[in-house]
């Protein structure tokens, strides 16, 4: 899937994270076609129960993190499986890979012929967590090195937890990888550090990450105990948080759409200028993630920054060009209490409401998110305002270091313009 890169060339750690999962998959198809498919049943079962959880996926929606939660703890589970009913297993790592792979493969066949993209990265980071997983347990439990490190007692089903802990953070690390990529491919200014993104990523495993690795567990254990039809009745409970999953996203989507048009509002009555909310939005976001934030933080500053003139509605007469940042303390205080209680009223939640409260406080009285449109909110007027376009904007803000603003946020904001990664404000 080469549309969050453009048109122009993969980045190089994206090559590298599908030119392995290639190569694994090209050994693991080779080694399966010599030597044979072991145990054909239990193949069936997995590479069905991955199948089916790659059919039911949706394209990935706002909010969600995995689109096929059910596939993947199929994979997961296949990975694990060390015995069928009480016999042990001879399937093998490079067999669970070569399932996996072919399950993916004849699941995008008819998603192609639908008119649907298939992910090639969720498919690279799938096959190379999954092969990652099946490396770490398949070995070690058919020799018996793990039973002699863990014993065969109530301490044993710490080393299938262990393999799974070890494979989260081997697809936190992959998928923080991959969104770095995609944001460079974004522009210089929406460039996030990979810390954040790997925190984030590994933040998000206590949701649906370990519903996944539970869910793929227990149905190893199912099997090993009650054989192959247990996937049918562990995954249940799996199917349920995914069509959660699905409207919880589809809430936050009808929210944030709804927050676009009330942002729009204001210009549309004259109040801002066109285009000044997604500007701030914008730059808020790339200024955000150059301080570290990411995941519910980031959002949050996002819709406060869609959200933050709401509260200009109020006034009788506009100010001139919607430059807030020019008001007396007093005036900019009333307009943000008057668009906190607008925003509270939406479904944006109380964190959003803060931040645009509290925009006009004093910057050391603030939390950052609210530091953050401040800054920008005042940047994008100034510019409005012809005081020598960007630099002299920013300029401004510098000389305001003192108590209007947050040095650090001034400084990100520099960087960020620097790089280059956004329009000028004052453009559209």
């Amino acid at each position: 899937m080469r549309a969050p890169y453009g048109s122009g060339p993969l980045p190089p750690a994206v090559l590298a994270v599908r030119g392995a999962a290639l190569l694994l998959a090209l050994v693991a198809l080779a080694h399966t076609s010599v030597h044979g498919l072991a145990e054909p049943g239990l193949a069936l079962v997995f590479g069905l129960l991955v199948a089916a959880g790659e059919l039911i996926r949706r394209d990935l929606a706002a909010g969600e993190r995995e689109p096929a939660p059910l596939a993947a703890a199929g994979a997961l589970a296949y990975a694990l499986l060390g015995e069928s009913a009480g016999r042990p297993t001879t399937h093998g790592a490079l067999q669970v890979i070569a399932v996996v792979v072919v399950a993916q493969a004849l699941c995008a066949v008819p998603r192609r012929a639908r008119g649907r993209r298939t992910d090639a990265d969720r498919a690279a980071r799938r096959t190379l967590t999954v092969g990652f997983a099946a490396v770490c347990f398949q070995p070690l439990y058919h020799s018996g090195q793990a039973e002699h490190w863990f014993g065969d007692g109530p301490y044993f089903p710490l080393f299938p937890l262990a393999v799974l802990a070890l494979t989260a953070l081997c697809d936190a690390v992959l998928a923080a990888l991959l969104a770095r990529s995609a944001a460079r491919a974004e522009g210089p200014g929406a460039l996030p550090p990979y810390g954040s993104l790997l925190v984030d990523e590994v933040r998000a495993l206590a949701g649906t990450g370990t519903a996944i690795g539970v869910t793929g567990a227990v149905t190893a254990l199912g099997v090993a105990v009650a054989g192959p039809w247990a996937p049918a009745v562990l995954c249940g409970p799996l199917l349920l948080t995914q069509v959660s999953a699905r409207r919880y996203a589809a809430v936050r989507t009808t929210c944030r759409q709804t927050m676009a048009s009330l942002a729009r509002a204001t210009e549309i009555a004259g109040y801002t200028p066109p285009g000044h909310a997604r500007r701030v939005a914008a730059l808020a976001t790339a200024v955000g993630r150059e301080l570290g934030l990411t995941g519910p933080r980031l959002t949050v500053l996002e819709h406060a920054a869609l959200m933050h003139d709401i509260g200009q509605l109020s006034l009788v007469d506009p100010v001139a060009g919607g430059a807030t940042a020019l008001l007396p303390a007093a005036e900019q205080r009333r307009i943000a209490l008057l668009g906190g209680a607008v925003v509270r009223r939406t479904g944006a939640g109380p964190a959003v409401a803060a931040v645009v409260e509290r925009q006009a406080d004093p910057y050391r009285e603030q939390p950052l998110a609210a530091r953050i449109v401040r800054t920008v909110n005042a940047y994008d007027d100034l510019c409005g305002e012809g005081v020598g376009g960007p630099l002299g904007a920013l300029e401004h803000l510098r000389l305001g270091t003192g108590h209007d603003h947050q040095p650090q946020v001034v400084e990100a904001l520099g960087r960020v313009l620097a790089r280059g990664g956004l329009t000028p404000a004052g453009a559209g």
